[in-house]
This record gives structure tokens, C-alpha cells and sequence, in this order.
């Protein structure tokens, strides 16, 4: 859908290495895409000429917000928006224009009316005083509204299913169904973005470009009617989506920023040494891969830094070039439903020889607190890092999760460490929403299928062990010791039959809806390397590690039905041997349909 409306404005005729000086014109607006509730709509406008290397900077030297406020509520956002070249510089490759854009994702039906906000001046793209600078003319003041109605999508499109929501609890729900997801899925390779159809110099600036990737294995699922750009490019990296899509996981993960890091390849950058003017083309390549993945249910996890890239920008300091650095991403991408704000991956002064000024305390929460300020919509902000979060366990702090790394070898003590971080948030007086987003060791993680087909390890002690320890998510990693690794991978099928362990987790839960977010941990209820989830007197959750175990229910009474779930093979709630318990003592749990030594998960319900 696309709209072209007049809006009573001022303008100015200026080069933009001149000062902008105001005087009144009219000024049109393309509005495009579908006006729905939670969908992408996209508002441009024409503005002052200018280049990614113009003189003036136009990232840094120019603040575009747009306040959109829902009529019948009153409700305002106030929206960033961004330079986009000619408008079409992913398919152009343009790195000059006049279009000038903002991307809304309305969460009301009904009138929302817009009104522009274009300013310019040294800085003013992280300054915060309303008032700085000067008017920039053009669509400055502009003011128009549109009618939105409801979605009409279904399924896995989270535009069906709306804005998944941080609300003080365990869960992340989404705010158009109430109900909770349950992320699952991969935790690398860190560099997805390291692509070689996306535009910029990456590909062979002399920086690691060995690493850059095609993704070729996956070209065949990309699928009549999915995006691409400039003839064809893209399909294999939308390929790669289906197929985590078709496996019915529902995340992947990518650093956006990694210049010091492991791989290099990763920049928002017009190159390698400029960080505050922004690759116009590439970004809207990236937007391409992100549009899809959320139309086809996708989380996605945005890391922001490498660990060693935590003091390119400022030294570590939520300085001009940072601010500058997350609004844009939050411009570009953060109308996206489904996602999280990833402040940095092992994040922290803990490594031996940092290439860079380690975030102190201080610099942490004052990234998860200029998100806040910036994000209209208030998504999920975490950090990840290896050796404690103790230190943003404070009170008013942003964070509203915890991105768990455990290094541990064969998945141990992932239960144990995500009951800790639980315990240790409650006691601060923040809930954290925790997600186990690195574990088995950095050498190791998940192996593939053909060094490990069965995966037993990584199932019972990370998977289930994570969820009920009250985990909403848990991605894996891929160690750098095996093939296909957390730098080198390039085909998901390499963990194919794990995926389907991971489904299989999603099916219990989802399919059988379970209400996980009525329940709590209750592992003190069952015997040592079992583990629990309950709402007492009413459902109990066990996980069976060797096929038969104990739980307590002295404190109950009645009886309770029993049905089997098989974590290995999935497929329908099962009868066992014993259909029913009595409650009022120790009750032992066995009689498993099948394999009685194997792991087993068991629905027992008053």
C-alpha cells in the first residue's frame, strides 16, 4: 500500500554544509506498507540532499523523530528516524539522496496522526535537549494522520500475534494474545551477518575476508515469493531462515558490530575505520533478512558488540559515537515485534588482554538506560557475559534479562546457574526474564549430527535443564574446535536432528498448552538430576532423567493422573503401566511406554 498525502511544512534551499534556514512550503509524504495493527509502515520524506560522506554529516548532524499519537488514546511515540539515500539504495547500492525515513509498527487501530521533528546543528543526533539547534526545514513541522486497522494474519507471522513484551515476569509474552514464547534455537555462527551479497566493503577490505560467507547451502530454501535484491542477490541467507523456520525453531542470533572481534566482518559502517556515517545500502539489505524473518515468526537477537569491540566507539562510554551507533539501529530496525537488545556479548572487564576499554559498571546500565530513552517500544534489553551480572542488580535498572553464557563442558550445571541468577535478581527486586544464550564450552558446544547424532548431553542438561530451571529461552552454540563452527558455519543442517529435539520441547509445551507461566521451579520435590516445574495441588512437571524418580506430594491431596512425553522422539502424550497416584506421601514415578532407562518428561495433573 503505498499513499502520498500534502502536509503543511516549512523548507529550506540550502546545500547541506550550509546553515538550514526555514521558510514555508508544502512537502510530500510517501506512506507505504499495509496500515495494520503491528505492521511496518514506513513514512518518507524528501529532505535535503546530501551523502554518506557529505561534509555536513547527515547521521550526526541532523535528528529526525516523528511523534505518532493514537487518536482515540492519546497514546504518543516518538520514533527515530534515518537518512535512506535515494530511498531505494538497496536495490540502487545508492550512497546519495534526498529521502529521508521513518518505519512505525502501530500497536492501536484507529487514527494516528503524525507530526515531524527535523533539526539540525553540531551533534544533534544525540542530543537530548528538545529545542537544540535549528529547524532543518524540509518536513520539519510536517503533520498528517492515517486510519489503521486490525491484522489479518495468522499463523507463525508474529505481525498475527504482536509485540513480544517484557511485563515484569519470567515470560516475555506477546501483547496481541497474552500468551508467552518459548525461544529456541541457535546461538551461532556470531557472524550470520558476514554475508557476501550484502553491499560494503567488508568483502575485501584485508580484514579477515576469508570468513566472509555465502551460505550456498541453503540457497535451496529460499522459495518462490520470498525477497531477494538487485536480481537475486540475498536468497541463499533467506534460505538459511526457512530453514530454522521449517524446523519450528523460532531465533537466530547475529553480532551487528564486531570490527576488533573474531570475525570483522560486521559493521553498520561505510567501512572498517568509519564509525559515525552508516552504509545506507547494506542496512536496508539487512532490513530485507529482518522483514522476512518477522513476517515468518523469527526472534531476533540483536548483539550489539563483541567483547572486543566494547570501547571502539568511546572507550567504553555511552558516548557520541555510541548514542549515535544505537539510534541508528534502533531507527532502522526497532519496529521489528519480535527482538532483544543484546548491550554486549561477554560484556565486562574480565578477559586477560582486552583490545579494547572494557564497559565499567557505570557504562553498562547507562547503555541499558539510553535504550530506554530511545526505544519507543520498550523491547527486551539484555547482556551477556561470562563471569557475573551482579553488578547491574540495582535499583530503576533497564535490564530486563539476563543473556546466560555457561562454559561449562557437557551441558553441567546449566539448571543450577540459571536457578542462581533467578534467585539472585528476585532478591534485587527486579524479576529478570533469563535466556541461556552460550553454554558447553567454548571449544565444544553443540556438536554436530555426525560427531554426535544423539545429542543426549545437550538435551537433557541445557534444553530441559534451562526451561525448568524457569529459563523463556535457550540458543546453542557451536564450538570452534569442531566443523561448521560459531565463525565457519554456513549450514544449519549440521545440527538437523538436534533441531528436532528442540521442536520436540516447543510441541510439549505449545501443543499441549501447558501453562508454564502459572508454574515454578519445584526440583527440591524430586530426586537429585530430576528436575520440576509446578503449579501445586494443581499440575506437576517432571523430568525424568533416567526413566523412573520420586516426587513429593506429603502436602497434597487426592489423585493425580499421569501421562508420558518422550523428549527424544516427541509425538502425543503417552499412557504408561502407572496411570494414576495418590497424593499425601512420596510417590514413586514409574512405568515409562517405552525405553524405561531413557529420559523422560511426565504431565501428572490433579
Amino acid at each position: 500500500m503505498l499513499l502520498l498525502l500534502i502536509a503543511t511544512n516549512v523548507s529550506i534551499a540550502q546545500k547541506t554544509n550550509e546553515s538550514p534556514k526555514p521558510k514555508p512550503d508544502n512537502v510530500k509524504v510517501e506512506i507505504m506498507g499495509e496500515l495494520k495493527k503491528w505492521h511496518r509502515i514506513t513514512l518518507t520524506f524528501d529532505g535535503p540532499a546530501t551523502s554518506e560522506m557529505n561534509e555536513l554529516n547527515p547521521f550526526m548532524n541532523f535528528r529526525f523523530d516523528v511523534y505518532f499519537t493514537h487518536k482515540e488514546s492519546g497514546k504518543t511515540l516518538k520514533v527515530p528516524g534515518y537518512f535512506a539515500a535515494d530511498g531505494n539504495a538497496g536495490e540502487s547500492s545508492a550512497t546519495s539522496g534526498n529521502k529521508w525515513r521513518v518505519h512505525f509498527a502501530p500497536e492501536e487501530t484507529g487514527t494516528w496522526s503524525y507530526k515531524v521533528d527535523f533539526r539540525a546543528g553540531n551533534w544533534l543526533a544525540v542530543s537530548e535537549r528538545k529545542n537544540a539547534g535549528e529547524s532543518a526545514g524540509f518536513m520539519d513541522g510536517a503533520e498528517g494522520t492515517f486510519i489503521v486497522t486490525e491484522s489479518d494474519k495468522t499463523g507463525r507471522d508474529n505481525r498475527a500475534k504482536g509485540r513480544l513484551q517484557y511485563d515484569g515476569t519470567r515470560y516475555l509474552k506477546y501483547a496481541g494474545t497474552g500468551k508467552p514464547m518459548l525461544k529456541v534455537g541457535p546461538d551461532s555462527p556470531e557472524n550470520f551477518l558476514a554475508y557476501a551479497d550484502f553491499d560494503g566493503t567488508f568483502n575485501n577490505d584485508g580484514h579477515k575476508d576469508n570468513l566472509v560467507k555465502t551460505w550456498e547451502a541453503h540457497f535451496k530454501d529460499w522459495k518462490v515469493g520470498d525477497p531477494s535484491w538487485k536480481n537475486g542477490k540475498g536468497k541463499a541467507i533467506i534460505g538459511a531462515v526457512n530453514y530454522l523456520t521449517s524446523k519450528g525453531l523460532n531465533v537466530f542470533p547475529f553480532l551487528t558490530l564486531n570490527i576488533e572481534g573474531d570475525d570483522q566482518n560486521v559493521f553498520p559502517f561505510v567501512d572498517y575505520d568509519t564509525h559515525n556515517r552508516f552504509d545506507c545500502s547494506k542496512l536496508d539489505q539487512w532490513e530485507v533478512v529482518f522483514n522476512h524473518a518477522d513476517n515468518v515468526g523469527m526472534f531476533l537477537h540483536f548483539k550489539l558488540l563483541e567483547q572486543e569491540c566494547q570501547g571502539l566507539l568511546d572507550n567504553g562510554a555511552i558516548g557520541a559515537n555510541t548514542k549515535l551507533y544505537y539510534r541508528e539501529i534502533m531507527a532502522r530496525f526497532g519496529h521489528h515485534l519480535a527482538l532483544n537488545w543484546n548491550i554486549g556479548e561477554e560484556s565486562g572487564d574480565w578477559a586477560k588482554d582486552h583490545k579494547t576499554p572494557p564497559m565499567n559498571t557505570i557504562q553498562r546500565l547507562a547503555a541499558a538506560e539510553y535504550f530506554y530513552q530511545i526505544d519507543p517500544y520498550h523491547h527486551h534489553v539484555v547482556i551477556h557475559n561470562p563471569p557475573s551480572f551482579d553488578d547491574i542488580f540495582v535499583p530503576e535498572v533497564k535490564y530486563t534479562g539476563l543473556s546466560v553464557q555457561v562454559g561449562t563442558q557437557q551441558y553441567r550445571n546449566v539448571h543450577e546457574n540459571v536457578l542462581r541468577w533467578f534467585k539472585l535478581s528476585k532478591k534485587s527486586g527486579k524479576k529478570m526474564a533469563i535466556s541461556i544464550d552460550e553454554t558447553g564450552g567454548a571449544q565444544n558446544g553443540l556438536l554436530t549430527d555426525v560427531e554426535d547424532s544423539k545429542h543426549d548431553s545437550a538435551r537433557i542438561n541445557s534444553l530441559w535443564g534451562s526451561f525448568f530451571a524457569g529459563a523463556w529461552g535457550n540458543e546453542f552454540y557451536f564450538g570452534y574446535d569442531h566443523p561448521h563452527s560459531d565463525l565457519t558455519c554456513e549450514d544449519y543442517r549440521s545440527r538437523d536432528l538436534f533441531w528436532d529435539q528442540c521442536k520436540y520441547l516447543l510441541d510439549f509445551f505449545e501443543g499441549n498448552n501447558i501453562p508454564i507461566t502459572e508454574t515454578e521451579n519445584y526440583t527440591d520435590l524430586v530426586i537429585k538430576g530430576d528436575y520440576c516445574l509446578a503449579d501445586p495441588g494443581k499440575m506437576y512437571i517432571v523430568f525424568l532423567r533416567n526413566g523412573s524418580g520420586t516426587i513429593n506430594l506429603e502436602n497434597q491431596s487426592g489423585e493425580f493422573s499421569l501421562k508420558w512425553f518422550d523428549p527424544r522422539n516427541g509425538g502425543k502424550l503417552q499412557t504408561g503401566a502407572i496411570k494414576n497416584i495418590k497424593g499425601g506421601k512420596v510417590v514413586t514415578i514409574s512405568g515409562a511406554p517405552s525405553e524405561p532407562q531413557k529420559d523422560w518428561v511426565v504431565l501428572i495433573t490433579n
